[in-house]
């Protein structure tokens, strides 16, 4: 489970700023979970609300770019490349101010702090502690590049001297260890792969390849693929089944010759969407008999759902926290409170999986949802005027008397209660609607014609 992440100096979060999912107070039904050897317990769902360009997406591209850097600081950055990171841009001589990313995780029953501090060239610091049985303990700390700048605690053993030689300047030591077979850092690496998924727009042909797997194992009991199956009909898309097949190759080859053309043209840090692995065809029952239809001939909000059912899946069976950026992006509100019932709900979700999402959905936080979220689990973000950058904060900084505490959170949010709403500027607008009414009154008075003599409109 993941109990809090703090980053500083990532895209437009400028200042440090921190999520917590460390729950307020007990919620009977809520899927909370018990931290080791301490008196807090978590919350499984976070929604991050604010303003287009506010950086809530930046909140949750930070958390996975930290996973990331886990994941491919040793095995796949080049030696000689520095840090692909993303420091905040808009101040002079942005290279001059280093990142820092922070985060305070369960894995294997036991708490860990891990985090690290990183320029454009290398790793400047690095830290991992343990918490058994509540007290605080040392596994290593990194001050600097190389070997010597190591020192480790007692509790970690496996060569970890022998391991700190391989490390370059821009290599995590987590990830050296883990590629090195080291049992216990092992295990953490592992956390980052697949205790911490996304779910986004970029991703969408992964999601839908995992999804299919999942759906082709829906005949073998107690698989995912039979609940798999139940979501897909509970959305009323009007989805009798899918039709899952192998990708055609002239498919895959076309689109590694567009990959490779467009990355000689623009170089490698192009990023181009891949193609599904899978060719899914949409089955739909009407009174005539069954049709198919292609993937891409469907809905945005049709292929959103199908392509979100298997990480959903995975994370409520595992147990694992999965990020969604822009939730409702091509979700029906309805769509989108109950995915998020799923977490919400202990009886659904029993194995302590949590979800932190994205949202403009303000429904979420209404009466009329479903799902009912609490106050220790919105969070806003903010840019600053003067600076542009991006301030994450709970709706618990407001307080609120004991008699106010049932009042509709989307009410009071909307009506500005806690900020984290766009400015609107009327004068603006009446500026523009009258620019465009005097272009009118500057042409003929009459509709613009094309070449054929037809209207615009009648095209």
């Amino acid at each position: 489970m993941l109990l809090r992440f703090q980053v500083t100096n990532h895209a437009s979060l400028r200042d440090e700023q921190e999520l917590s999912l460390i729950a307020n107070d007990d919620r009977p039904g809520r899927a909370e979970c018990d931290v080791p050897s301490s008196e807090f317990r978590t919350v499984p769902v976070a929604a991050v609300y604010g303003p287009n360009a506010s950086g809530k997406s930046n909140a949750l591209d930070a958390l996975m770019w930290m996973r990331f850097a886990v994941l491919s600081s040793f095995r796949r950055w080049d030696p000689a490349g520095g840090v692909p990171r993303r420091p905040f841009a808009l101040r002079t001589d942005p290279a001059q101010f280093p990142s820092t990313y922070e985060m305070d995780f369960v894995a294997e029953g036991t708490r860990y702090e891990f985090g690290f501090t990183v320029d454009d060239e290398r790793i400047i610091e690095e830290w991992l502690f343990c918490f058994p049985e509540g007290r605080r303990r040392r596994l290593y700390v990194r001050e600097g590049s190389d070997s010597e700048s190591m020192t480790f605690g007692r509790s970690l053993v496996g060569r970890p001297k022998t391991i700190a030689r391989l490390l370059r300047p821009n290599s995590l030591y987590l990830s050296v260890a883990a590629a090195q077979g080291h049992d216990l850092l092992g295990t953490l690496h592992r956390w980052f792969r697949n205790g911490v998924r996304v779910a986004s727009d970029q991703d969408f042909a992964d999601r839908l390849d995992y999804t299919m797997e999942l759906y082709r194992r829906r005949e073998t009991r107690g698989s995912r693929g039979e609940a798999l199956t139940r979501l897909l009909r509970f959305a009323d898309l009007g989805v009798a089944d899918l039709r899952v097949q192998d990708q055609d190759e002239e498919v895959k080859e076309e689109h590694g010759r567009v990959v490779a053309a467009l990355r000689e043209a623009l170089g490698r840090r192009v990023h181009v969407a891949g193609v599904p692995r899978h060719r899914v065809q949409v089955e739909h029952r009407t009174d005539e008999g069954l049709f198919g239809l292609e993937i891409d001939e469907e809905s945005s909000g049709t292929r959103t759902w199908i392509s979100m059912l298997g990480p959903v899946l995975s994370a409520l069976g595992e147990g694992s926290v999965l990020c969604v950026d822009e939730l409702d992006a091509r979700l029906h509100p309805y769509l989108a409170d109950a995915l998020v019932g799923l977490f919400q709900n202990a009886n659904s979700n029993r194995h302590g999986a949590q979800l932190i999402f994205s949202t403009h959905e303000t429904s979420l936080l209404g009466h009329t949802s479903r799902t009912e979220l609490f106050r220790d689990q919105v969070w806003f973000t903010e840019k600053d005027a003067g600076t542009s950058a991006t301030r994450l904060f709970p709706i618990t900084d407001f307080y609120v008397r004991d008699s106010a505490t049932k009042d509709n959170l989307e009410k009071r949010y909307l009506s500005g209660r806690y900020g984290a709403l766009p400015f609107l500027d009327d004068d603006l607008l009446s500026q523009l609607t009258a620019e465009l009414s005097d272009g009118g009154e500057r042409g003929s008075g009459k509709v613009a014609e094309t070449s054929s003599g037809a209207s615009p409109g009648a095209a």
